[in-house]
């Protein structure tokens, strides 16, 4: 797959938010900036499904990451939150 590069402009505080998201993902900058960019795009149908492709082990390991997360804060009683 070829990638294409592009300037863009953040403001400080947007990019350190970022790149403290980035660390506790353990991914790199431009590594988060694409995840959450393919999830707003999949999530607003916009993204276009390629037939017969694979999804990328971050997509399966974020989601596998998220559902266990919402199923033990389920686990957790409501006084204990």
């Amino acid at each position: 797959m070829e990638r294409k590069s592009f300037l863009l402009r953040l403001d400080p505080a947007t990019m350190e938010a970022l790149r403290a998201w980035a660390g506790d993902d353990l991914r790199s900058l431009n590594g988060q900036m694409e995840f959450l960019l393919r999830r707003a795009l999949r999530e607003a149908g916009r993204l276009p499904e390629a037939r017969g492709a694979r999804p990328r082990q971050s997509d399966i390991t974020e989601q596998t990451d998220w559902d266990s997360s919402t199923c033990e804060r389920a686990a957790i009683a409501p006084e204990e939150r």
